[in-house]
């Protein structure tokens, strides 16, 4: 049993009375050094986390649910914040005071102590600070006579920040400055150095730059990395060809967005004499590229992943591997890894087999063209790619097989939530945000990809070596009962018990689908969903119901992939010493962690460029109306979604009566008129104001029975 599962065992149980760090370690049985210094290590961890608080007399304790609340910190520019419990599925935000805050800043990970319960909302006290929202922050320099401080663009970070004059870099009042944090206070403003000047108002894309500093992520590739770069060759090696299997011969066809550039995974299928498919996945072999200990490899690990904005890629790999070598571009020989697969009628897949290749792809399709062939039976395109359509009519008839016999039977939960799609000018700014339908080929490569990763997991699972596996835990019992509760103001019922199966979360999003509150709920749902991560540990895929998962199919934009293809590499060609395995079991969880903690980020990123271009979109749309729903209830508010995705916010103060906020049903009830405005009702709303420094529309109410 693992360290931190004995520490919770022990002061869990009914037997345990609060204890300091030595008896602990006596208790437990720790007597050698490096023990000792591993134990202080979870110790100290668990601690940071929030997982354990120390008491008045400096002994751990488990937090009491009902007294400490961990969650993040929504900031108000009038100084005050929210902590959103991190177990709310809606609602349930506690108050903090100004005085109260202690030193944290909006999108803070904290601790929070309960010291008032009231019936509208309970109030509380910043007890620690977990993890800081913000290490760099974007903002305007402003100079006094004897130092500086910087402004943010975020006005929920409500304290400027303090920069000495030897830290300025040379900026000039009023410019946009990028800011590292160098030290934290309770009780006055941070203190920084700037690190960047970004510039004078106005500067043309200065607001993604702006996010794309915020979130410290390298644009550039360092020097080092270029010249290793420039040295790969840009077409396959001859001798290489002779030790893979050779596809080159085999028809097979990329299927990806009409803009993609970096191509990684192609597809190849036939239907057997017994009636099964066999499908062949393959993957750009990038680990052929990008040796381990160089300076590539470490780039590539502290980028993580790509990172994908509505106007730029900021890429994991430099554009000759990306773009270029390792991308599956048709008509050139290139590198794979492939998984070959029988599947039956079932979607089982009988026998598999993974292996080195070297391929050459006959046709680049793209999502628009091979639906088009299938649903509208395109003429047009049936006689330009008369060779491959009864291989898409294949694809298509595998993949449905792959979804209602395979995932759906099992019980996959499968969220079909609305995406737009932000159409931007020449000059990048945006003219249209539109809804992103998935259709039959999104679905066709997302069943191949998923079937694909299943077998790889599998197979890797039993081989009994080092491996990153893509886990998504169990909900928390904490989660389910809140969500239980709040279904059934809307009529819905989530079955009650200690494991609930993934095939009851999925009933009820079937029960859900077409209605006005589909996709708040559906929301709400995967809020009560554990986050998928990265794990050296196989515990399975609870919204996939799988119990083996992992990524594998795309190397060129996510390292995981790449770490797992470079063990896999080493096991085929019989390299994986006992030092190796011994070495890679040491850093999984490192590696794990971090690309973890990349992709989160990256989403963020995504996400606020989407709403900076949303933003942008509604500028000229003041005092226009627009039908929405209420997605989101909060004590200062409520937001409205609509169409077309724009979210914009509804301030109690703009409310035409004195308006009660009914935190449990989540609603809010007018004083005087009894009017009610609760989630997930329609409502139409005029747009008062839009700010893009702030990413943030402001919507009022359109009352149309006063009209």
């Amino acid at each position: 049993m693992k360290i931190k599962e004995v520490i919770i065992d022990l002061i869990k149980s009914d037997e345990y009375k609060p204890m300091g760090y030595k008896d602990l370690m006596y208790v437990i049985g720790i007597k050698s050094k490096k023990e000792r210094n591993d134990f202080k290590k979870v110790l100290d961890r668990m601690v940071s986390e929030g997982e354990l608080v120390k008491n008045k007399k400096g002994k751990y304790i488990v937090p009491p649910k009902d007294v400490y609340v961990k969650g993040t910190l929504q900031g108000h520019a009038r100084g005050f914040g929210f902590v959103i419990p991190d177990d709310a599925i809606t609602g349930s935000d506690i108050f903090v005071s100004a005085s109260n805050l202690n030193g944290a800043l909006d999108k803070d990970k904290v601790l929070v102590k309960i010291i008032k319960k009231t019936e509208k909302r309970d109030e509380g006290e910043i007890y620690q600070i977990i993890e800081r929202g913000h290490q760099k922050i974007v903002g305007t320099y402003e100079k006094n006579r004897n130092f500086g401080f910087v402004i943010p663009d975020n006005d929920k970070l409500c304290k400027d920040i303090y920069i000495p004059n030897s830290a300025t870099m040379g900026a000039k009042d009023g410019e946009k400055v990028v800011v590292d944090i160098t030290a934290w206070y309770e009780n006055k403003n941070p203190e920084g150095k700037i690190i960047e000047v970004l510039g004078g108002p106005g500067t043309k894309g200065i607001e993604i730059v702006s996010i794309i500093r915020e979130y410290d992520f390298n644009v550039e590739f360092p020097d080092e990395v270029l010249a290793e770069t420039n040295k790969i060759p840009d077409k396959v090696d001859l001798a290489e060809v002779e030790n893979r299997k050779d596809l080159r011969n085999t028809k097979m066809v990329t299927i990806d967005g009409k803009d993609a550039k970096d191509l990684d995974d192609a597809i190849s299928i036939k239907r057997l004499d017994n009636g099964n498919f066999s499908l062949g996945v393959h993957i750009a072999d990038v680990s052929h590229y990008v040796g381990e200990k160089t300076a590539l490899d470490r780039e590539a690990y502290e980028r993580g992943t790509s990172v994908y904005l509505v106007d730029r890629v900021i890429p994991m790999l430099p554009q000759k591997l990306s773009n270029g070598i390792c991308s599956l571009n048709a008509g050139e020989d290139r590198l794979a890894f492939t998984c070959e697969m029988e599947i039956d009628k079932k979607g089982k897949v009988i026998s598999h087999e993974i292996f080195k290749s070297v391929i050459k792809i006959d046709e680049r399709m793209n999502y628009e063209d091979v639906t088009d062939i299938l649903l509208e039976e395109n003429k047009e395109l049936i006689d330009r790619y008369s060779n491959f359509i009864q291989e898409f009519k294949d694809m298509e008839e595998l993949a449905n097989i792959l979804r209602v016999e395979r995932r759906d039977k099992r019980g996959a939960i499968d969220f079909d939530f609305p995406e737009s799609k932000i159409i931007l000018d020449e000059n990048g700014k945006t003219v249209d945000v539109v809804l992103y339908e998935r259709t039959i080929s999104h679905k066709i490569i997302e069943e191949f990809m998923l079937v694909c990763n299943e077998t790889v997991a599998e197979f890797m699972f039993w081989s009994n070596l080092p491996f990153l596996y893509r886990i998504h835990e169990d909900p928390s019992t904490e989660k389910l009962d809140a969500l239980r509760d709040f279904l059934t103001n809307f009529g819905y019922k989530l079955q009650k018990g200690k494991e609930i199966k993934p095939a009851a979360i999925q009933e009820l999003v079937n029960s859900i689908e077409g209605t006005n509150e589909e996709d708040f709920l559906s929301r709400l749902i995967l809020r009560a969903m554990q986050q998928a991560k990265y794990s050296p540990e196989n515990l399975g895929h609870y919204g996939l119901a799988a119990k083996y998962y992992c990524h594998f199919t795309s190397p060129i934009r996510r390292y995981p992939d790449l770490m797992i293809h470079r063990i896999m590499s080493q096991m085929i060609k019989d390299q994986l010493t006992e030092k190796k395995i011994k070495k890679y079991n040491k850093t999984m969880q490192e590696i794990a962690d971090h690309t973890s903690m990349r992709e989160r980020l990256a989403e963020k990123a995504e996400r606020d460029t989407d709403d900076l271009k949303k933003t942008e979109y509604m500028v000229d749309k003041i005092g226009d109306e627009f039908e929405g729903i209420i997605s989101s209830v909060t004590s200062f508010g409520f937001f409205v979604e609509l169409k077309n995705t724009v979210e914009g916010l509804v301030r109690v103060q703009d409310f035409n009566d004195y308006f009660v906020y009914d935190d449990k049903n989540h609603r809010f009830i007018g004083e005087r008129t009894k009017k009610q405005y609760r989630l997930g009702d329609p409502i139409t709303v005029k747009v008062s104001n839009v700010s893009i420094p702030l990413r943030q529309v402001d919507f009022t109410v359109v009352d149309k029975e006063a009209e």
